[in-house]
């Protein structure tokens, strides 16, 4: 008999998170199908009736981060203060398995394919509109402030994972949050 749409689903949805979860612990090439699979609970056999190869899964797995998304409650600057602070937090730094893809995985998506670079693109435009559009001021000036913020939650929070010393780590990120002021965002 075969598999229920709603199995097959649900069995897709298991193995994208197992893959993003093994990902971002391991890389790209620190991961196996095998791996992935076991890690989902699953045969490697039944891999490829749902992805045609591991960078299809990889492209999947970033963009799945989306899906995780919760609705935001605040709006405006203080929608971007919150996010901020939730994304510099030493929680999500220390949480690398379910971390976003813009801070775990960003040289192994550099190396990726095209698909898989469209992906990561989607994520932190998904970021990028959600800053834009709630900042006050001309539209061209919210795009830059947004850019901004972006640039600095990601690259605060990637150079912070990559630190030995932990005050340094978290001085870094302390900065990186403290940018919604020093724009004087209100």
């Amino acid at each position: 008999m075969p598999y229920t749409p709603e199995h097959r689903a649900q069995t897709r949805a298991k193995i994208v998170t197992a893959a993003r979860q093994m990902f971002n612990l391991h890389g790209f090439d620190g991961v196996s199908i095998d791996q992935i699979m076991a890690h989902a609970g699953l045969s490697r056999g039944g891999f490829y009736h749902h992805f045609v190869s591991k960078e299809a899964l990889f492209a999947e797995a970033v963009v799945s981060f989306l899906d995780t998304a919760r609705p935001a409650e605040l709006t405006g600057p203080a929608l971007i203060r919150a996010a901020m602070t939730g994304y510099l937090s030493e929680a999500h730094l220390n949480e690398v398995a379910d971390q976003c893809p813009m801070i775990a995985v960003p040289s192994d998506v550099a190396r990726g394919g095209k698909d898989v670079r469209r992906s990561y693109q989607r994520v932190f435009q998904a970021t990028l509109n959600q800053f834009e559009t709630n900042l006050p001021g001309p539209t061209e000036q919210a795009r830059q402030k947004a850019l901004m913020l972006c640039i600095l939650s990601i690259g605060g929070m990637i150079l912070a994972r990559t630190m030995e010393d932990a005050a340094l780590s978290d001085e870094i990120r302390q900065a990186a949050a403290g940018a919604p002021d020093a724009l004087g965002l209100d």
